[in-house]
């Protein structure tokens, strides 16, 4: 067993072929009854020793029963828990279009990254109507709070861990991508890391009007207004249920919600105005970024939920800001939707940045360099937890792993991933053989080189 000291008291994880853990560290009061729907709370702290053995619940979604109320946990896997070793930093925040999602899945697994030279840390953050949605009296984005709160607990603690708070990296992918975007933003983020990750950015950013008709909508299903008053008693399995029915009915909002409905979108982060000043290709800020893509970023969703005839013919119309070149017509449709919703956001990002490193994922696995198949190669879980399913061969996917592991290392450790920064215009391929080469997706670039990933307005 291996003991650290927090600010809230001493917390006794143990130790793992050779990396020290700690499971289920609360970095947040619950956020529940008079807390609900709240900004985080810090939390209070607690006297003797707490056994920080496994994982905290994960936060009410889709598909899981809610089991206790103590959502808002971290955990830590160090290679050195001395206060002396000064580590740099990983902390990883899920995706899940903000929707599910939880730190305690397998292919989370902080040991491999651990091994390799760097204190990693996950956490769980509230998502769908408890983290996302837009209720009056509520203070906004509280899923992104709730991640800076985590960013403040490592700020504070991570040195009793092995860490050194002024090296911390924070990575994501998909939401979590949209997230670290997001954060960039973000005035209270401030300080809080020094370099970031933003793998397979999440564009979707929502203007309070949007988000505040889709809050009424899951309110609506259950005879209720989309106030605290009205929301704060209900059972979160109910909130999740109607939020559900909604999803379920996304086209009956298409002439209301546009693009959101047509994509079945329900959470995004808001740009209020207060705790999202503005969307992050507006922002202005000074951390190091390594940003990137998938090349296949949207097959694996045609897999998953095969679009209609309808859907394939009007995505030019409904997401394309300029024509496309002719193309067979799903592979169109993917075409556009990976660039819409992925691919052009990261390229943004990276361009309006002061310094980035970008890549792109060509390495093909069960359904080519899609979306997720990035998370397994840079964690080294490449037979646990479901993006493993898209792996088919280990070798080849060792090898790739391999490569991308230590670039995120570099890159956490000193700020270069091993290639040039984007304004050469030139980005690394991970592939079976790495390469780096001028960015490839020339078309995609010059169609969508004046949009301007506005946040998503409601039409009325």
């Amino acid at each position: 067993m291996v003991e650290a000291r927090t600010t809230a008291g001493t917390v006794r994880g143990r130790v793992e072929a050779g990396v020290a853990v700690f499971r289920g560290i609360p970095f947040a009061e619950p956020p529940v009854g008079a807390l609900r729907f709240a900004a985080p709370s810090p939390r209070g702290s607690w006297h003797g020793v707490r056994d920080t053995l496994v994982f905290g619940p994960s936060p009410p979604q889709t598909g899981e029963p809610v089991v206790g109320d103590d959502w808002l946990t971290l955990n830590v896997w160090s290679p050195d828990p001395g206060r002396a070793a000064g580590l740099p930093v990983m902390v990883w925040i899920y995706g899940g279009a903000y929707t599910i999602g939880a730190s305690s899945l397998p292919e989370y697994d902080g040991a491999r990254l651990a091994r390799d030279g760097v204190v990693l840390v996950t956490f769980n953050y509230r998502v769908g109507i408890e983290g996302f949605a837009h209720i009056d009296g509520a203070v906004a984005n509280r899923g992104l709070l709730d991640q800076i709160a985590a960013l403040e607990w490592v700020h504070d603690n991570i040195r009793a861990f092995g860490g050194d708070p002024a090296q911390v990296t924070v990575f994501g992918e998909s939401a979590g991508g949209g997230s670290v975007a997001a954060l960039l933003a973000m005035p209270r983020a401030v300080g809080l890391f020094r370099r970031a990750i933003a793998q397979s950015v999440q564009g979707t950013f929502f203007t309070p009007e949007l988000a505040r008709d889709m809050a009424g909508a899951c309110a609506a299903e259950l005879g209720l207004s989309a106030t605290v008053t009205d929301l704060s008693d209900v059972d979160p399995e109910l909130l999740t249920a109607a939020a559900d029915e909604v999803m379920a009915n996304m086209p009956a909002h298409v002439d209301k919600w546009g693009r959101a409905a047509h994509r079945a979108i329900l959470f995004a982060p808001v740009v209020d105005g207060d705790t999202l000043p503005c969307t992050p290709w507006q922002a202005r800020h000074d951390v190091e970024l390594l940003v990137g893509h998938t090349r296949d970023e949207h097959k694996l969703f045609t897999a998953i939920d095969p679009p209609t005839d309808e859907q394939i013919t009007s995505a030019a119309a409904v997401f394309a800001p300029e024509p496309y070149p002719p193309a067979d017509p799903t592979q169109l449709y993917e075409w556009i939707l990976g660039d819409y919703l992925f691919r052009m956001p990261s390229l943004h990002l990276a361009e309006r940045a002061a310094k980035a490193h970008f890549y792109e994922l060509t390495w093909s696995g069960v359904m080519g360099a899609c979306h997720g198949l990035d998370v397994p190669l840079v964690f080294g879980n490449l037979t646990s937890g479901e993006p493993a399913t898209l792996i088919d061969d280990l070798v080849a996917a060792e090898a790739v792993s391999a490569q991308m592991r230590k670039a995120w290392i570099a890159f956490a450790t000193n700020g270069d991933p091993g290639w040039p920064t984007f304004d050469t215009g030139l980005v690394r391929l991970f592939d079976t053989e790495a390469t780096v080469v001028l960015y490839p997706e020339v078309e995609s670039r010059k169609i969508w080189r004046d949009y301007s990933f506005a946040p998503l307005e409601l039409r009325v």
